[in-house]
């Protein structure tokens, strides 16, 4: 699996997602500009002993990450879609795509998977779920689906 952070601005949320990508051998893609350096403390304090286990890789844009891996199936996480998580079929190779915290994923990217937007159920009360909270329920979703390959 792969997940793809779109300019993320809290260092915290970034290690607490790292740490869940190293305990679920799921790559971590960052998308530029980053709201942190990568060499933050918070970043390092919020993913432990768990940073240097996970595989990072950063992109100077989406468009960068998309032309590496265009044979690849985009799900892109929004308060915008109207299909629920659960109701995709997610495959090994799949790459979950997570906006910024105060504004999710820019339309231009949503306009680029219209058919491959995903949500998680929630009240509409002006606020979303927190995004390592939204990775986790995600990636864990898509492993259970896959038998959790490889996980104890």
């Amino acid at each position: 699996m792969h997940v793809v952070l779109v300019e993320p601005e809290i260092p915290q949320n970034t290690g607490n997602i790292a740490r869940t990508c190293a305990l679920t051998r799921t790559t971590l893609h960052l998308v530029k500009p980053l709201g942190f350096s990568i060499e933050d403390r918070y970043l390092k304090r919020a993913g432990l002993d768990y940073w240097d286990q996970v595989q990072v890789r950063v992109w100077d844009s989406f468009q960068e990450l998309y032309n590496n891996y265009q044979d690849h199936h985009f799900y892109l996480a929004t308060t915008r879609a109207s299909r629920c998580y659960v109701n995709v079929a997610y495959e090994p190779e799949d790459m979950l795509v997570f906006g910024k915290e105060t504004r999710g994923l820019p339309m231009e990217i949503i306009n680029l998977f219209p058919d491959h937007c995903i949500r998680m159920p929630m009240l509409d009360i002006g606020r979303s779920l927190n995004l390592s909270n939204s990775v986790a329920i995600v990636v864990y979703e898509a492993l259970r689906q896959q038998g959790f390959p490889g996980l104890k």
